[in-house]
């Protein structure tokens, strides 16, 4: 992975080398920080670079910084102009990964949330594919569980909470597997490691509610409107049981990185015709002309990097 030329750290942009914390850092040894992903896309026939739905990553960064007590004079809006800056400086014309990272920068011992000092970092890097197998990816169920909502809430990206996501990802690729899914307390589908799961049955689209102790996903919700505006389909957010997957006509996963990734087999088990659906297929290709600014119905969801204009909240 390139490394990124700068970083917004300590309330400027900087180069990327002079972006350092200490070892004591209370963020790095607690897990106590939030973090977002941030996509921007390159058009070249329009040579333009496209923020995707960004004031809404940051909406959900800062009601994520809340439930871990950081304070912050900073708005979504803000926040975007910020990242604007940094792209511009950076001169990307290329697919882009945005981390911006909300943490507790005190180099103290001591494992609390109050009285510590909060910081935002934001940096970006070039970045394309996060599941290589990402048309015919191969999963199965961990053995671990998802946390839960009184444990670490999963509706925020709270760092500490990935160690989760790190112990049932890596058990699932050692085990020959692409990826995993995850089973709530109460044994119900979760998620995946790090992205949203939706499965088609009898035609209708079903995902799980957020309170499956789920990431509230921007991609999920994005291909929730696509799916109803653009392809008509039904969708029904309930609870999903474990032999439902197994007897699904489609399935596949979202999120920011991971874009959509179709399921063909899990657990040894083929999922429909063993071939990416005709549903997560369509999906898949109307996403990447969204985010790309190729339609204008949905511009509201994309920010030019390359132009000034005026930054809004996305509908």
């Amino acid at each position: 992975m390139n490394l990124p030329n700068y970083a917004y750290f300590r309330g400027e942009i900087v180069p990327y080398c002079e972006a350092k914390v200490g070892v004591l850092t209370h963020g790095l040894n607690y897990g106590t920080a939030v973090f977002a992903g941030v996509r921007a896309y390159w058009n070249e026939e329009h040579e333009q670079l496209y923020l995707f739905r960004v004031v809404d990553h940051f909406q959900r960064l800062l009601h994520a910084a809340k439930i871990m007590c950081m304070d912050f004079d900073h708005s979504p809006e803000s926040l975007t102009e910020l990242t604007l800056k940094l792209l511009r400086k950076e001169g990307y014309r290329c697919d882009i990964y945005i981390r911006p990272l909300a943490y507790k920068a005190d180099e103290i011992v001591g494992v609390k949330l109050h009285d510590l000092v909060d910081e935002i970092t934001i940096t970006a890097m070039p970045f394309d594919i996060y599941v290589a197998n990402d048309t015919n990816a191969h999963v199965t169920f961990s053995s671990w569980r998802r946390l839960d909502d009184n444990m670490i809430p999963a509706r925020g990206k709270v760092s500490g909470a990935y160690a989760n996501s790190a112990l049932i990802k890596t058990d699932a690729v050692k085990a020959g597997f692409d990826e995993a899914l995850v089973l709530t307390q109460d044994g119900h589908v979760s998620e995946g490691s790090a992205m949203n799961i939706f499965m088609v049955r009898d035609g209708v689209l079903v995902t799980p509610t957020i309170t499956e102790n789920i990431l509230e996903g921007i991609t999920r919700r994005t291909v929730i409107d696509l799916a109803r505006q653009e392809l008509g389909v039904a969708i029904i957010e309930r609870p999903i049981d474990r032999t439902e997957i197994y007897m699904s006509e489609e399935l596949f996963m979202t999120g920011t990185a991971a874009q959509i990734v179709a399921i063909t087999q899990v657990d040894h088990r083929q999922i429909g015709t063993g071939k990416m659906g005709p549903i997560a297929t369509h999906l898949k290709e109307l996403y990447q002309q969204v985010v790309r600014g190729n339609l204008p119905k949905y511009s509201r969801w994309t920010t030019p990097v390359y132009t000034s204009e005026k930054i809004s909240a996305a509908d």
